[in-house]
């Protein structure tokens, strides 16, 4: 029986066999949002180093980043000898927002690293021109090839008031262009985000959905130090523009969102953790093991697959 949700930990299992871990790169990129092309500054909750926090910085050859990734999971590999593998992830920035022959280089000598079975790459909906969509189906011949598109929120006015830069049209554009070259889409979604409601975020999921996605991040909006949203944390507080969750109230709203979300897709995050040097709040959530745990035992007591009724959602905005 399939508990609750459709798990990456499941999806991994079923497509390669074995259990995978994930190795957070680095390429070197940039985004058109904080260089001027797009606009200046990033989105509002973007750390400085493009949502790549835990990843391994842009320093010495891709093999020496791999091995480096591989001694920072060294810990959580299985310890009774089960099988196991490696998944290569481009997260910080956008990581298709370099020349094609630059891209063409790095996630081909990534993807011919011999203990990489899979690519993974984080971007925008608007750096994947034609000859970038043409790679991707190129390199995803030699092994999977999985692409993360940071939607965050179907709500415009959200959008533009976070500066995501670009239209759901663009997103939905890119989708379609991707679905194409037979990738698979991976779709962001922050929980949280000021001015939004449940029903906000709701319509999201409902819009995500009405695409041929293969998964969903769910995120909670951290306000990380040095953010425009760091800096307006305290006037939208008090003005109730911004509400930040607590864990029960988040719990509720997670498990509200699945019950929305078709058996097919996989749920790749439930939740996230940023950095504990740079979190303003909320802070319950640098215990992402707790959130992870208390998520899951509260799936199996309201059995959301086999039909259970959720409470109303407590947003207090």
């Amino acid at each position: 029986m399939k508990p609750y949700f459709y798990s990456a930990d499941e999806y991994f299992k079923e497509t390669f066999g074995k259990k995978m871990f994930r190795l957070s790169l680095d390429g070197g990129m940039t985004c058109p949002n904080r260089d001027g092309t797009t606009g200046t500054g990033g989105c509002a909750f973007c750390s400085a180093s493009g949502s790549g926090d835990f990843a391994q910085k842009h320093t010495g050859s891709l093999a020496e980043q791999i091995e480096a990734a591989k001694a920072q999971v060294k810990n959580k590999l299985p310890k009774n000898g089960a099988p196991f593998g490696y998944l290569a992830y481009f997260q910080s920035f956008t990581n298709t927002y370099a020349p094609v022959d630059y891209l063409e280089r790095i996630f081909t000598e990534t993807l011919m690293h011999p203990d990489i079975e899979g690519l993974f790459i984080g971007t925008r909906p608007d750096c994947l021109p034609a000859p970038v969509l043409e790679l991707l189906g190129r390199l995803a011949l030699l092994k999977p090839v999985y692409v993360e598109l940071g939607l965050q929120t179907a709500k415009e006015s959200s959008a533009a008031y976070f500066n995501r830069g670009y239209s759901n049209d663009v997103f939905a554009a890119a989708v379609t262009a991707l679905s194409g070259q037979h990738i698979p889409v991976i779709v962001h979604c922050i929980l949280g985000l000021p001015y939004e409601t449940l029903e906000d975020m709701q319509n999201t999921i409902d819009y995500i959905c009405t695409f041929p996605v293969h998964g969903i991040k769910l995120q909670l909006l951290h306000i990380l130090k040095g953010t425009r949203f760091a800096a307006e944390y305290d006037t939208l507080c008090h003005d109730n523009a911004f509400y930040c969750m607590d864990r029960q109230t988040y719990l509720d709203t997670v498990m509200h969102l699945l019950t929305r979300i078709p058996s097919h897709i996989v749920i790749y995050r439930l939740t996230g953790d940023g950095p504990k040097k740079l979190l303003i709040a909320p802070l319950w959530s640098t215990d992402k093991k707790r959130v992870q745990n208390d998520l899951r035992n509260a799936l199996k007591e309201r059995t959301i697959i086999q039909g259970g009724n959720l409470p109303p959602c407590n947003l207090n905005r």
